[in-house]
């Protein structure tokens, strides 16, 4: 029954993706015509649950699906306790690094990984295809002031 749960709310967020997205893509094959312009969607992590996780990670590998991989640019902004989403505890991520080498970006909080460092004596360890931003908040809004989409699963 928990399948199927996390099934839907992924397929929602997917057809609310879709919804907000599809318009503008749906009207050019209409019309026949194209702008070149490209989707733009920033996924907030801050949480560490690993059902948001999850969640954050079909939603990223379904836009992808859904519209094509060259038409949608997708970063994962994590900070917080969301960060736990970037480092090498975290159980799904093998699918971070096959995202990021779709084309997926990952960014970590520059201010979290200091707050951590600080805090227990060593740095996280992030997996392959992360970067690093000074502000995972400031990253989300510099992202959202050009336009792009911004989803919290």
């Amino acid at each position: 029954m928990k399948k199927n749960v996390m099934k839907t709310a992924a397929l929602i967020a997917v057809i609310a993706a879709y919804a907000v997205l599809g318009t503008t893509v749906a009207g050019e094959k209409a019309s026949g015509q194209t702008t070149g312009a490209k989707n733009r969607v920033v996924i907030q992590v801050s949480d560490d649950s690993p059902k948001v996780h999850k969640l954050a990670l079909n939603n990223a590998e379904n836009l992808q699906q859904v519209l094509g991989a060259k038409n949608v640019e997708v970063e994962v902004v994590a900070y917080g306790p969301g960060l736990s989403i970037m480092t090498d505890k975290n159980p799904d991520s093998m699918r971070v690094t096959q995202l990021s080498m779709m084309g997926v970006t990952f960014s970590a909080c520059g201010v979290t990984m200091k707050k951590m460092t600080k805090a227990t004596g060593k740095e996280p360890k992030l997996i392959d295809g992360v970067r690093v931003v000074p502000g995972g908040v400031v990253r989300i809004m510099e992202l959202q002031q050009q336009g792009w989409t911004y989803i919290r699963p």
